[in-house]
């Protein structure tokens, strides 16, 4: 397989794993329903561990950059869309800014690997 696409798969199945953990971090009810808490534990560590799969294509910096990010948007809409929260305008703002931060990540930084 390509190791740039491997590489990015990786980080894909480390944000949806780390993105499901953190919704069942909701779900724990601070620790004292256990079976959400162990689900939560093992995306966690499933999701770090897909993340050093991605360091083997891509620097540290930007793996943990999109993580990061992309993470933030999904579980934001997570909790708009499954726990019924809501964003006020800075927040929705800053969203923004994340997204046009990876945009321009990897569109113009030569750092990110494009094949």
């Amino acid at each position: 397989m390509n190791p740039l696409l491997l590489a990015y798969s990786s980080l894909a199945g480390a944000i949806v794993c780390e993105v499901a953990g953190t919704a069942l971090l909701q779900h724990s009810a601070q620790f004292t329903k256990p079976w959400p808490t162990a689900a939560m534990v093992g995306l966690y560590v499933i999701s770090f561990y897909l993340l050093s799969q991605a360091l083997k294509g891509m620097p540290l910096g930007v793996a943990y950059a999109m993580w990061g990010g992309l993470g933030i948007i999904l579980t934001a809409i997570i909790s708009v869309t499954v726990f019924k929260q809501t964003l006020d305008v800075p927040a929705l703002v800053g969203i923004g800014m994340i997204v046009a931060g990876v945009v321009v990540m990897n569109t113009f930084s030569s750092a990110v690997s494009h094949g």
